[in-house]
């Protein structure tokens, strides 16, 4: 008797009309969850992680299963909670309400903070949700791209007279909310030049096709994105290296860029900042 062995690294959401659940409003969950899990789309997904640092879509592995399980047995007139990543109970409502209700990391004020959440995620208690991962809606990089894009045209219009024409846009961090920088500012017509200290990330982008280049030397992407810069050329470079080394370096090199956006995960000083050295 054969059976289907697990491989965490390439969960695919069902494509098609052949439902795997008791309805499709159930199935759209699902298919959800899965999606974010996709290799396409997730930044980790052998980890449940699918963007921001530690954005998961489910607890652990034992609470992903149980998810799956609850979302095809559930009936067309019950409703899932889901706390943190982990199914928690299913009640029976009627078919016009929720299928599921997702509640993700909320914390008491007084207890609201990054020891404390730390110290029950430890104990498997909770979750980082981020605000698409855990709520299984995030759609790739695609789904910043528009609000980047948007970002950059607003300064453009305050700053440059309504283009990015022949100015330089220096960024770190090329995950997947940074990685549609790129593409956004090349969008708007600028020279883009992205540190990023991953190289995974970088290699993401370049597949999907995010950014143009990848190089591993400061003087080259320099001289790339300023050459770019005085031919008013969109052309947007990725460099491998860590932001807290490679700025100060452009600084020393008396180079200026006309906009300085940062998106990594500095703001997770455990799990997303990444000291110099």
């Amino acid at each position: 008797m054969g059976f289907e062995v697990f491989d965490p690294k390439n969960i695919r959401a069902p494509r098609g009309t052949t439902l795997n659940t008791k309805g499709w409003v159930q199935e759209a969950a699902l298919r959800m969850l899965q999606n974010n899990l996709d290799p396409d789309v997730a930044e980790k997904p052998e980890e449940l992680i699918v963007y921001g640092g530690t954005g998961k879509a489910a607890r652990n592995w034992e609470a992903y299963h149980a998810i799956v399980k609850s979302l095809k047995e559930l009936e067309n007139d019950e409703t899932l909670l889901v706390q943190s990543g982990k199914p928690v109970g299913i009640f029976r409502t009627y078919p016009d309400a929720p299928r599921v209700l997702i509640v993700n990391a909320m914390l008491v004020p007084k207890w609201a903070t990054w020891d404390e959440f730390r110290r029950l995620e430890a104990l498997g208690l909770t979750m980082y949700g981020q605000m698409t991962a855990g709520s299984w809606i995030y759609i790739g990089t695609q789904g910043i791209l528009q609000g980047t894009y948007e970002t950059f045209a607003a300064a453009a219009n305050k700053y440059f007279g309504g283009s990015l024409s022949g100015k330089f846009l220096l960024t770190s961090g090329l995950g997947g909310m940074g990685g549609a920088q790129p593409l956004a500012a090349t969008m708007n017509g600028a020279a883009f030049l992205g540190v990023e200290v991953d190289r995974t990330r970088i290699e993401k982008r370049l597949k999907t096709g995010y950014v143009d280049m990848m190089t591993e030397n400061l003087d080259e992407a320099l001289a790339i994105v300023l050459r770019a810069k005085e031919k008013k050329e969109a052309r947007s470079v990725a460099l491998l290296g860590n932001a807290a080394e490679v700025l100060p370096a452009i600084l020393q090199r008396g180079i200026i860029p006309d906009v300085l956006t940062d998106q990594t995960s500095a703001h997770d000083t455990l799990n997303g900042y990444v000291p110099a050295g």
